[in-house]
């Protein structure tokens, strides 16, 4: 039986979203939302899936360089600020950070904006 732990984190970024035609769409903000989902087989010896407040340490180290920040300017360059781009700048990001846990997320950086 697997078990999962997930924490969900925020933030608020301005973009402008970069067209088919190549224009950008105006600047405005997001209130964006950041899910991370960590999966373990078993529970390891104290009884839980990871230290839960590691991972929200490493998640919150992440997303705080995207906090009130322009995502054109924040995000690896030629990286179009969409949302699945956002996802992937971060599910990237955890995977650098975490190493080996990498292997055990289940779901990872599932931006919501609004």
């Amino acid at each position: 039986m697997p078990f999962e732990i997930t924490t969900t984190r925020h933030f608020s970024a301005a973009h402008a979203l970069r067209l088919y035609d190549g224009s950008l769409e105006p600047l405005h903000g997001h209130n964006w939302v950041i899910q991370v989902t960590v999966r373990a087989a078993g529970l390891d010896p104290i009884g839980v899936v990871m230290d839960f407040h590691e991972l929200e340490r490493q998640v919150d180290a992440i997303v705080a360089p995207l906090h009130n920040r322009h995502l054109n300017e924040t995000l690896p360059a030629g990286l179009n600020s969409s949302t699945e781009n956002v996802a992937l700048h971060v599910g990237r990001s955890i995977a650098g950070e975490f190493g080996g846990l990498s292997s055990r997320l289940s779901r990872g950086a599932l931006p919501v904006s609004n």
